[in-house]
């Protein structure tokens, strides 16, 4: 079927009083040369997204549109006069909230609409013979009927794909049934254009209302401003309020991942009501069957197939982040809703999961080091995780002080008062302060594991000796951290896996938390050393991720994983599982605004608390952030940080910028470098066909 269209003429309709000529995210627009050829993701912030790639037709997984788990087309073609568009030879431009691919001949913009499974791409063209056609990968038939063309989708075989022309301006694809893929392109012919610059302004009002920054350092305000906004992309609706864990495979919601993700996707950025009904939607799906073995917990994974609950540290993330939610926004009603499942949440714990020293036992594969195949965990962690401890403790703290407020304070005390008990007894069993290393894990007959992993750097609020915990630190960065990212194991040990994929010597699994780099782990690496001032060391870290943002992979994203070492004759490595990742956006976003900014609410006892520790290139910055009822505005200029708040009436306490810092202990700290062993295990076998999922 062809389509006919006509000259596209570009609405210059204004929203509001708001002129395209002020929109921050028109300046954000990142050029992709054919040779780059990265990866674009857009979601609806419903339950459907696209995914594709700038400049090839080199279709992966999970190309195209996916709705609801399901893969609906895989990619598109136009024709002009009846010579498909090569997009090899496009300049393309990716911004927020469109893309748009530029020919001698013709100007492609790909936009979607919020919260309606509507596709559009418009066309400028001075030809009247131009035409779209489908992918047919995932699609099992087509058919016409009443003139529009329809799609059945394999995956979604009840559903179907309309294709229709846009009045002359280009081609509306729609999702649903006949007739609701008939509503929905008569609603956007009727209503399109305040559609599209509806979403712009929302989309644009994430860096301008709620998050604008302005430095001396250009790049340093593009990269923060696309990360927030690709992290925004998976804050969606698809079973009630949630925060995808990753695209383009984790589209769903995962407890660990989405509490982890919370602060840097929702707190820091002002979205209090989307955290509220976060921590509502998952306190509905907690196990409330005492019989069960994972009684009490919040799920790991809610997909539209079911539940899971086979995670340990999901549900003490939930109550850590209720708390640090209350004390951001200052609001308490909330906690009244959940508290039921908080307090069966701990009290479950207590009763059924604890030993006798107060350690919180859980399974081989219950902690974020989950992977399983065959049913053998990856990375087996014994039944008491050091980071899990220290969930635990955090959990019984946090709960404490909700109790408290929901004036339980029987309760309060009793958890308050484990607490203290574990944090003695984890300092006696999992430090060793000659090797200035927190054992990973205790086995289940009690002995220590020596493996050197980054989940050390969470449990510090368990320790008092703060030079204990300054020399791990520094450790954990010249062993474990990267320019690239932290590594999951160190080089030195046997079991370390150098790339994450490396498929004709073993399974990507294998590697998957063996050596592996987890970007949002840098949010904790790089806390700590801002901690212990060394700040331009971690400022190094944070920049090559801006650098990653704005010049490799998938444009304004940060990744899941990399590789630990480059491959031969790289001096950088690949970067590997999701493309775009909640908690390693989420985690950047958090260490920018509470350590180097050191901005940290507590509403509840109505202080702000402003410690800045900026990098030293930065000379001059402005930004402002949501806290409580108001808004902060920060300055940071002439070695001075001045603010003003309102519309909210806590008080500040704002303490003198502090640079960097010189210490005995840090002295000459570096970053990791690849120095690999002559040999790993994992290269004893060869296999001449590539291992496969």
């Amino acid at each position: 079927m062809k389509l006919k269209t006509s000259t596209l003429i570009i609405a210059t309709a204004l929203a509001s009083s708001c002129s395209n000529d002020t929109y921050l995210t028109d300046s954000l627009g990142v050029h992709v040369t054919e040779e780059e050829n990265r990866e674009y993701s857009y979601t609806d912030k419903k339950a459907g997204y696209w995914y594709g790639t700038t400049h090839q037709k080199d279709l992966q997984w999970y190309s195209g549109w996916n709705i609801a788990k399901k893969r609906i087309f895989a990619d598109y073609t136009i024709s002009i006069d009846g010579k498909p568009l090569d997009r090899s030879e496009a300049e393309c431009t990716v911004y927020p909230d469109r893309l748009v691919r530029k020919w001698d001949n013709a100007v492609e913009t790909f936009r979607m609409t919020d919260n309606l499974p509507i596709l559009h791409i418009a066309l400028e063209t001075d030809s009247e013979a131009t035409s779209i056609s489908l992918d047919s990968t995932l699609i099992s038939d087509s058919y016409m009927s009443d003139d529009f063309k329809y799609f059945i989708p394999a995956e979604a075989p009840d559903m179907r794909v309309m294709l229709s022309s846009d009045g002359g301006k280009g081609f509306i694809l729609t999702y649903g049934t006949e007739e609701e893929c008939r509503t929905l392109a008569a609603q956007f012919l009727a209503e399109g254009e305040d559609m599209l610059e509806a979403r712009k302004a929302r989309i644009n009002s994430l860096v301008t209302e709620y998050n604008p920054t302005r430095s001396n350092l250009p790049e340093l305000d593009k990269s923060l401003n696309w990360i927030t906004i690709t992290m925004d992309e998976l804050i969606t609706e698809q079973q009630g309020k949630g925060i995808y864990a990753g695209l383009p495979w984790f589209n769903e919601y995962w407890g660990r991942d989405m509490f982890i993700s919370m602060p840097g996707a929702c707190l820091v950025t002002g979205q209090f009501d989307v955290a509220k009904q976060i921590l509502k939607d998952f306190a509905e799906l907690q196990d409330t069957d005492p019989e069960s073995e994972t009684y009490g917990r919040i799920p790991n994974r809610a997909n539209l197939e079911g539940i899971l609950y086979n995670t340990t540290d999901g549900t003490p993330r939930f109550v850590i982040q209720a708390l640090e939610l209350a004390e951001y926004s200052g609001d308490t009603e909330f906690l009244h809703d959940i508290y039921p499942a908080i307090k069966t949440s701990i009290d479950a714990s207590i009763r059924n999961y604890t030993d006798q020293k107060g350690y919180l036992t859980h399974a081989d594969a219950d902690t974020w080091m989950d992977v399983k195949r065959n049913g053998i965990p990856g990375s087996p962690r014994g039944n008491r995780a050091n980071d899990i401890q220290a969930l635990w403790y955090e959990q019984l703290v946090a709960g404490s002080k909700i109790a408290a407020i929901m004036g339980d304070e029987g309760s309060a005390e009793e958890w308050s008062g484990l607490a203290q008990t574990l944090a003695g007894n984890f300092e006696n069993d999992f430090c060793d302060k000659n090797g200035s290393m927190i054992y990973d894990h205790l086995n289940s007959d009690g002995t220590p594991d020596v493996q050197f992993r980054p989940n050390q750097l969470y449990c510090f609020d368990l320790i008092n000796d703060t030079d204990f915990k300054q020399k791990v630190t520094r450790r954990v960065w010249e062993e474990l951290v990267y320019p690239w990212g932290v590594a999951s194991l160190a080089q030195w040990d046997r079991q370390f896996h150098p790339q994450h994929e490396n498929w004709h010597y073993y399974h990507k699994d294998d590697a998957y938390h063996n050596g592996t780099i987890w970007l949002w782990n840098n949010g904790m690496a790089m806390q700590r050393m801002i901690e212990y001032g060394q700040i331009d060391a971690a400022w190094e870290l944070f920049k090559n991720m801006n650098r990653q943002a704005l010049h490799e992979g998938a444009v304004g994203s940060l990744s899941e994983n990399a590789d630990a070492h480059p491959r031969e004759g790289k001096d950088w490595v690949n970067r590997s599982g999701t493309f775009l990742q909640a908690w390693s956006n989420a985690e950047h976003l958090r260490v920018w605004y509470q350590y180097f900014l050191g901005i940290r609410p507590d509403m509840l006892n109505g202080v702000i608390v402003i410690e800045p520790k900026l990098p030293s290139e930065i000379t001059f910055l402005e930004t402002s952030v949501k806290v409580g009822d108001g808004t902060l505005h920060y300055k940071y200029a002439d070695g001075k940080v001045s603010v003003r708040l309102e519309g909210c009436g806590a008080e500040i306490d704002l303490r003198e910028p502090s640079g960097q810092t010189d210490s005995p202990v840090f002295e000459g700290t570096e970053f990791c470098m690849p120095d690999p062993l002559e040999s790993y295990p994992c290269f004893d076998t060869y296999y001449e066909t590539a291992l496969t999922y």
